[in-house]
């Protein structure tokens, strides 16, 4: 397959991108002639989670700059060479992209992120292909579960990092106990993997927000990219809502939220995951941005530095607004801790020639990154573990949104830096 040249173009065009690190030898060091290893990387640069995407251009820029030298394994320099596909927010456009770059590109590791939709499909195709795969940006239930995980067997060759609904949960109830509000919820859950697994009626958020005192109305599944959200208003309405949650794409939520200003609807807390992550959504509804409440995977104040780089995670974010002049993202600090991990699995492996050997590596990760640590003997479930997890709120800062952390219920180490207001 034709590799076209790495370029921001080539990005917002969501063209196949190609990231070469050229090896240059250590003058200190007497390595053995340097061998390259293919990273396949996946995510939805367009469509309607692009905002997932935004700070890859500046990531994977980074990473190979990082890379310049080629990375040892057994005295030996490898050149790492990524090459970045689009998976255009569609999941069978992801498994399309995994393919292409597991049976054409011969990639040696594929990594994966931003939501189940295209987390899943790369992650499958990795499975059948026994392709070593590395993934996070999507909680671990609609990763393990979504893709028909079996508890004490899990998967061969795909492993996973990121927060669970349970931390969601956790870090929602802490900051939610913090006022009085009363306990009736609005449920918004959309028909895709996420919304499924959110709104599930077992291991979900209703029957823990049940277990807590609340009273849940959910109105059932709706289709991603609705126009007409008035059904759910009008029951949130009829049962005196005054909380607001679920986990909606963010089309979907301003398009609820508009509507919920239209027809009178009101609440006090508006608490929704994946839709409210993001700033340019945050200021793209003006001054009903202000006071939304969202978790808060990571921060540029969370207490974590890069194992490639060094940098803190507000160093990192600093960078990125120096050099795109737009403000810091959630996914800034777990794309660069993807690559973070395949650095160590690259220094670490015994035969970078045999799969095996990488998912071996992969498995016995322990590594601080910026993120937190990432160590799979630790996970929940096969294949999978987590990193922290709080609340945080928009809040009206100057010309724009800050996003504060509101709650670190579970979580001390990461601090606070604001207090929890009532939506006016």
């Amino acid at each position: 397959m034709k590799r076209t040249p790495w370029t921001r173009r080539g990005f917002i065009a969501g063209a196949t991108t190609t990231l070469a690190a050229p090896a240059i030898l250590s003058s200190t060091r007497a390595y053995a002639q340097t061998r390259t290893l293919r990273v396949g990387h996946v995510s939805p640069q367009t469509g309607p989670l692009a905002a997932f995407a935004e700070a890859d251009e500046f990531i994977l820029q980074g990473v190979v700059d990082a890379f310049a030298g080629g990375i040892e394994n057994n005295g030996t320099a490898w050149n790492i060479e990524i090459i970045s596909k689009d998976s255009q927010s569609n999941p069978n456009r992801a498994a399309e992209v995994a393919a292409d770059l597991i049976l054409d590109d011969e990639v040696d590791i594929i990594v994966a992120a931003s939501t189940p939709d295209t987390v899943n499909p790369v992650a499958d195709q990795a499975e059948i292909n026994e392709v070593p795969c590395i993934s996070t940006d999507c909680p671990w239930q609609p990763y393990f579960f979504g893709r028909n995980g079996v508890p004490g067997e899990g998967f061969q060759s795909t492993y996973h990092f990121f927060f669970g609904i349970e931390d969601w949960i956790g870090a929602t109830l802490g900051m939610w106990s913090q006022v009085d509000v009363g306990t009736q919820v609005a449920g918004m859950f959309p028909n895709d993997a996420d919304g499924n697994a959110f709104g599930d009626a077992q291991n979900g958020l209703p029957p823990a927000m049940t277990a807590a005192g609340y009273n849940i109305t959910d109105p059932g599944r709706y289709q991603p990219l609705s126009d007409d959200f008035s059904n759910q208003i009008a029951a949130f309405k009829e049962a005196g809502c005054t909380i607001v949650t679920g986990n909606m794409i963010p089309p979907d939520f301003a398009t609820f939220w508009g509507q919920c200003a239209q027809q009178g609807f009101n609440p006090k807390i508006v608490t929704i995951g994946k839709a409210l992550l993001f700033p340019s959504v945050i200021e793209s509804l003006g001054d009903r941005g202000d006071g939304l409440t969202t978790e808060v995977w990571w921060s540029p104040d969370h207490p974590y530095s890069s194992s490639l780089t060094g940098v803190s995670a507000r160093e990192l974010t600093d960078g990125f607004t120096a050099s795109t002049g737009r403000p810091w993202t959630q996914p800034i600090g777990f794309k660069h801790a993807l690559f973070e991990v395949v650095a160590d699995v690259v220094r670490r492996a015994e035969d970078l020639e045999d799969p095996a050997a990488i998912v071996s590596a992969i498995a016995s990760t322990n590594l601080d990154t910026m993120v937190g640590n990432v160590n799979w003997d630790n996970g929940p479930i096969n294949n999978v573990t987590k990193t922290p997890l709080v609340a945080g709120q928009w809040q009206k800062e100057g010309d724009g949104f800050d996003l504060k952390i509101v709650g670190n219920a579970g979580q001390p180490d990461i601090a606070l830096t604001g207090e929890l207001k009532l939506l006016s």
